[in-house]
């Protein structure tokens, strides 16, 4: 266990670096909250994404060689799988949609199921969201039917 630590010890001070000097929103928060949902809702599911949170996650981020921001963001994807499926989107500062890739992860990232009328899941924030991020997320993830002015908790 001790290993396990040092390593998730390193892990976050990557991630805290990360965070620093790009100046996004830590995830960790709202990824936890989307494990007690996925606690509650599947167990299997949980253990799975604490699988890959121990075994994949952890070690990818303390071993330096992988891009905290991109390992943790890959991770808020796995997790919204498996709650619902669906697909990950990123919405750029003129609220136009993509794919979701690697390359290109800046921006609002979503989770959109497939299951009509559930709500988009909040995968990563930008630093700041611009005002069609904020109407985006507003609509998709809060279900306001008017953008706010409030930046998102997650």
């Amino acid at each position: 266990m001790a290993m396990f630590e040092d390593l998730s010890a390193e892990a976050d001070r990557l991630l805290e670096i990360a965070l620093a000097e790009s100046g996004a929103r830590d995830p960790r928060e709202f990824y936890r909250e989307r494990l007690r949902e996925l606690k509650q809702l599947d167990r299997s599911g949980y253990d799975k994404a604490v699988e890959s949170y121990r075994e994949i996650l952890i070690p990818e981020v303390a071993s330096g060689k992988t891009d905290p921001l991109l390992a943790w963001t890959e991770y808020g994807v796995r997790l919204a799988s498996l709650l619902t499926p669906g697909r990950a989107v990123r919405i750029d500062a003129s609220g136009r949609a993509h794919t979701f890739s690697s390359e290109a992860r800046d921006g609002l990232i979503l989770h959109l199921p497939d299951e009509k009328g559930r709500r988009a899941l909040l995968v990563s924030l930008p630093g700041e969201l611009s005002r069609a991020q904020r109407a985006t997320y507003d609509v998709l993830v809060s279900g306001k039917q008017r953008p706010q002015g409030q930046q998102p908790r997650g």
